[in-house]
């Protein structure tokens, strides 16, 4: 039997329903109709953030890391373009997030009202979807097509306007099982004919290579690719959104690709014959010049999203499907064929892989008196025994991250992608830390992209997230100092970090740990003694090398295999 309910008890009610575990959100006028339904109940986990930018960014580290939707809720006006970085953020990545809004009431939409802005106008661009809701009776079934909308398919933010006055009227409360949407239906399942016939090409090729994106980690397909992968016998590399999907440690993987990427797994994409491309979107950062992309492949793409399919490059076996269905069949039909890696003719292939391997591409100085950030994060790998969620900022301790942690599991490498969200590194690790309370989940960041979001250390204390921060700190914007470096002939402009704070005291005001790490030789205890504080907040902050570049590195306007390796490396070439 239905209820008639206040909108703003639909509100409460349909998440509950939903199954919606924490609520991310920054109170604020439009919305106190909400908030006063939500301090009657106690299903609902709400986490004030110190800014509703780190909202969005709790939620997406919460969905990234779960593979549930992350839940925000912020007031019109300010608080909904605060959150428009982290919406951007999601929507770049693909991560599945609902994101409502207050909105001034209907009869001031227009109007110039206190805190009004045009939060569909302003998202549109950076959403799956939005909506505004104008009437209390179409809130419930709203909600409900946020959340399908925002999960199925290729996955992305969703945002919902709600108007004060809709949260104060009343209507009866149905909350329904299931939404049909006529314009929207995404494909998951592949088309056969396709799949045959990308069977046919991948089983004839010479020299393969496995391609996979962020989309086999959002698709939960990791056992399926490596099924996949150990069938064939044939190398897998990973984009940084892709990284953890085949196990970092096995030794099919080559590495990352892309700019930072590997020799290796850069040199065997451009000299493949097969690429089989996998939840993958081709980006610029990984194919470098388009016109000297693979050129001498056929490729595969298996993608959910039929927009992705030839947008940046050409192919010549397009399925349009969810990467875990396509996977299963693929892998059908390899066993079916009685297909074993002994029976591939890779072995010149692999012989050439392990030459390239040779030239150690992401070695560096283990002498140095200076603290370099690789070794930082290798000795994280081995405090963690490489078990941890690890969130990132964006630049080169991000690199570094992506290319000294080995990932061996799915949803563990948290990072922006798409959109580069300074910031981001943190509230991500609020989010995966309240998800699973008993990991390790470290924050890997560097002392310009920690400042962006500082204000959320006190979210940490007030819900006891003992985060685990390792500042890689240069006393530069590292990124940008680095292309000023190649490109801008050493004019650092603006780059230098100074006046920075005493990020020990930092972290102590807002009453977590704080270390400050100046030797290479105690590295290693200060992550162990970190580690060991199983309840507390540590702020590492680990004075670096400034020199230190990240290598190796492809150019814009460079092909893949035109790479820049690290200084006095066999075949380094110049930047040009």
């Amino acid at each position: 039997m239905s209820e008639t309910l206040r909108g703003a008890e639909i509100f409460v009610r349909a998440l509950i329903d939903e199954g919606v575990e924490f609520l991310f959100g920054y109170p604020g006028g439009a919305v106190l109709h909400i908030y006063d339904e939500l301090y009657k109940q106690d299903t609902i986990k709400h986490i004030l953030v110190r800014h509703e930018q780190g909202a969005t960014h709790a939620a997406d580290g919460y969905a990234r890391a779960t593979g549930k939707p992350g839940v925000v809720l912020v007031t019109s006006g300010p608080g909904a373009t605060n959150a428009v970085t982290g919406i951007a953020t999601a929507y770049m990545d693909s991560i599945p997030m609902v994101v409502f809004t207050g909105q001034v009431p209907t009869h001031l939409i227009g109007n110039d009202a206190f805190q009004e802005v045009d939060s569909i106008g302003i998202t549109r661009p950076c959403v799956k979807h939005n909506f505004l809701v104008e009437r209390v009776e179409d809130l419930a079934v709203t909600i409900k097509k946020a959340f399908y909308v925002a999960t199925s398919g290729r996955p992305g933010p969703v945002v919902v306007d709600i108007p004060k006055d809709v949260t104060a009227n009343t209507t009866e409360y149905v909350y329904p099982e299931t939404v049909d949407i006529r314009s929207y239906k995404p494909n998951t399942r592949g088309h056969p004919g396709q799949i045959k016939k990308a069977a046919q090409l991948i089983m004839g090729a010479e020299r393969p290579m496995i391609y996979t994106g962020g989309g086999v980690v959002i698709d939960n397909a990791a056992n399926e690719l490596t099924q996949f992968a150990r069938l064939l016998g044939y190398p897998v590399t990973n984009t940084l959104m892709g990284l953890g999907a085949y196990p970092a440690t096995d030794p099919q993987f080559i590495g990352m690709l892309g700019m930072h990427g590997t020799y290796e797994s850069n040199m065997a994409m451009h000299h493949c014959d097969v690429l089989i491309a996998i939840g993958a979107r081709f980006d610029d950062r990984v194919t470098g010049d388009l016109a000297k992309f693979c050129p001498y492949a056929k490729i595969v793409h298996i993608d959910i999203d039929p927009a992705s399919i030839s947008k940046n490059v050409r192919v010549d076996v397009p399925i349009v499907g969810g990467v875990n269905n396509v996977l299963s069949e693929l892998n059908r039909q390899l066993q079916e064929a009685h297909v074993k890696p002994v029976d591939r003719d890779t072995n010149a292939w692999w012989k050439q892989i392990r030459d390239w391997q040779k030239l150690d591409c992401l070695r560096y100085d283990k002498t140095s008196k200076l603290i370099k950030p690789q070794a930082v994060i290798e000795s994280l790998w081995r405090e963690t025994g490489g078990d941890a969620y690890v969130t990132s900022d964006v630049g080169q301790h991000q690199m570094w991250a992506a290319q000294y942690y080995k990932f061996d599991q799915p949803r563990r490498w948290i990072n922006s992608g798409g959109l580069g969200t300074m910031g981001f590194g943190l509230p991500a690790a609020m989010g995966v830390q309240l998800a699973f309370p008993d990991s390790q989940v470290a924050c890997v960041t560097g002392e310009a992209s920690f400042v962006m979001c500082v204000q959320e250390l006190s979210t940490c204390l007030q819900y006891d997230l003992p985060i685990k921060i390792v500042s890689l700190n240069n006393r530069y914007m590292g990124m940008v100092r680095q292309w000023q470096e190649f490109f801008y002939d050493r004019r650092y402009s603006h780059s230098y970090m100074d006046a920075l704070p005493d990020f020990v005291k930092l972290a102590e005001a807002f009453g977590h740990v704080g270390m400050r790490i100046e030797k290479p030789e105690d590295v290693d205890g200060a992550l162990h003694e970190a580690f060991s504080m199983k309840k507390r907040l540590v702020l590492m902050d680990f004075i670096t090398d400034q020199s230190e570049n990240v290598y190796p590195m492809i150019a814009a306007g460079k092909g893949q295999h035109e790479m820049h390796l690290a200084p006095g490396t066999e075949t380094d070439r110049e930047l040009a």
